[in-house]
């Protein structure tokens, strides 16, 4: 996904803002993997192999999302954690 793509995407559900927080990028600085949320709702989508994954609610699944963020929450939890040493 390219990093302009953000300034035309907005959230399914409440057509909010969306804010990108990017993980990995490929050499031609397209995100490959991140997370899209919501800045309205609070909802956040992936961003797997560079393709925003922004189902509604009704279609989401949580049993296939988790797996991609699970690690990103312990990475986050472990870099706040090393911020406060």
């Amino acid at each position: 996904m390219r990093l302009k793509t953000i300034e035309k995407l907005c959230c399914p559900f409440d057509k909010g803002d969306l804010q990108m927080e990017v993980f990995t990028k490929d050499t031609g600085m397209n995100v490959l993997e991140g997370i899209l949320s919501c800045t309205v709702c609070r909802r956040k989508y992936p961003i797997v192999h560079g393709v925003p994954i922004m189902t509604p609610d009704e279609y989401r699944q949580e049993a296939l999302e988790k797996p991609f963020f699970e690690p990103q929450k312990l990475m986050q939890e472990f870099q706040d954690d090393t911020a406060l040493s």
